[in-house]
């Protein structure tokens, strides 16, 4: 549905995206993930038209809209401060748009009162202003207004930044369910590596202007492509090369090559299958979560790794305890140790 091609973005000397190329499938939850200042926003606002790019080309649809102007585009925006009208009921803010572009009283009302049901705005929180309202109950009224125009494309910029921890996972699962339900594509920005992972049918890495992998959550997390990837998504314990040297690793991890393994694919109890490696190691250290404990294991060289268990009602491993650690070669991920200066 949607397609960068050759995508260059300069602002005066510095190349802010490099040679840009991704294609988004109709209907997709899709996700630009990475670091501050990595170049996903500015992806985003270019494809909204906020930003012209220096070079190549954007397609929706088989048609080129590179340089289509911004209310043209058929794309409703959610920014990371919500951008709406403080003095303004959120009724007003809801129908802003559908009075710019001049629509009938009776449309704007019934489209404005179907939206907010959607959302699950109440009644009398329509009158209320902007100002008035949760943080939360923002974040509604400035999806409603971007959904309300009935676009082909919803973009979102960092929408639960601002949220504490708790409504962020409540929002989160709620905009899950709202894109399943209007069936619209949808493209998300953040940061942050669980939003990414629990939200989207596919993601997009990127890295200093670069797109270091595209993938389903599944692959990014277990088939990290490169070491940026494998560092930046989840929990990674980098497996010490003097431990692989003095351990039956070394018949595994070739020389000239760092190797990884994500800290709950460290087990201390046994597990089945043929690729199955056995380490000693000492607990030095334990975290309790109550659902679950991290440990931390000193292994052999005095290299350390973290694994976490899941609690299940017995008592768990008691620091300074001896215990055997097992793991699957399969889940060892490696990359060239030239990669990033290793």
């Amino acid at each position: 549905m949607i397609t960068f091609k050759d995508i260059q973005i300069h602002f005066g000397s510095f190349h802010a995206i490099k040679n840009f190329n991704l294609e988004i499938k109709e209907g997709e939850f899709f996700t630009f993930l990475g670091p501050s200042g990595c170049g996903k926003t500015t992806i985003l606002r270019t494809l909204a038209g906020f930003i012209s790019p220096s070079g190549g080309n954007i397609f929706l649809k088989d048609k080129d809209i590179t340089h289509v102007p911004i209310e043209k585009r058929g794309i409703g925006m959610v920014f990371q401060n919500y951008a709406l009208f403080p003095t303004m009921t959120v009724y007003e803010n809801i129908a802003f748009g559908m009075k710019v572009k001049k629509a009938a009283r009776s449309a704007i009302d019934a489209d404005v009162r179907d939206i907010a049901r959607k959302v699950d705005l109440k009644e009398e929180q329509l009158f209320k202003k902007v100002s008035e309202l949760s943080g939360g109950q923002q974040q509604r009224v400035a999806i409603a207004r971007a959904l309300v125009l009935k676009p082909s494309i919803l973009a979102l910029d960092e929408p639960l930044s601002n949220l504490d921890a708790k409504l962020r996972v409540q929002l989160r699962n709620e905009l899950k369910e709202l894109q399943k339900q209007f069936g619209i594509t949808t493209i998300y920005v953040t940061h942050d590596q669980e939003e990414a992972l629990t939200l989207s049918d596919r993601i997009a890495v990127f890295n200093s202007g670069n797109l270091e992998q595209v993938g389903t959550p599944y692959e990014i997390y277990n088939h990290s492509r490169t070491e940026f990837v494998c560092n930046f998504i989840g929990d990674i314990n980098k497996i010490d090369p003097e431990l692989i040297e003095s351990s039956p690793l070394k018949a595994h991890v070739p020389p000239g090559k760092v190797a990884y393994i994500r800290n709950e694919k460290v087990n201390l109890t046994p597990i089945p299958g043929d690729d199955v490696v056995r380490l000693k190691a000492k607990i030095v250290d334990r975290e309790y979560y109550g659902l679950y404990s991290k440990y931390v294991l000193e292994m052999g060289g005095g290299s350390r790794m973290k694994t976490i268990e899941k609690e299940n009602g017995q008592i768990g491993f008691e620091v300074g305890t001896e215990t055997d650690v097992y793991i699957r070669l399969a889940d060892i991920m490696q990359y060239d140790r030239t990669e990033r200066g290793n």
